[in-house]
């Protein structure tokens, strides 16, 4: 693996684990006001915004939205990966 292909796949693995302590704080309750809570929130809400307006709505308390930017992610990390 080249060190550009290195320093990509650490950028999505990055987003991944940041994607996923957004997810395990959605079911906690935490302080909103915490600024590492909040770096979070701000880092992960433009990556699942996009999904959240295509995906439909359902009755269940549950956002499916982090699903599918995991399988997205991914994609585009093994497409950039490819690529270089």
């Amino acid at each position: 693996m080249s060190q550009a292909q290195a320093v990509v796949n650490l950028f999505f693995n990055i987003l991944i684990y940041l994607l996923f302590a957004r997810v395990i704080l959605s079911w906690l309750p935490t302080a909103r006001n915490n600024p590492l809570v909040r770096f979070i929130y701000e880092i992960t809400e433009p990556l699942l915004s996009p999904f959240r307006r295509i995906m439909p709505r359902t009755g269940m308390p549950v956002d499916f939205s982090p699903i599918l930017a995991f399988f997205v992610l991914q994609i585009v990390r093994n497409f950039i990966i490819r690529m270089l």
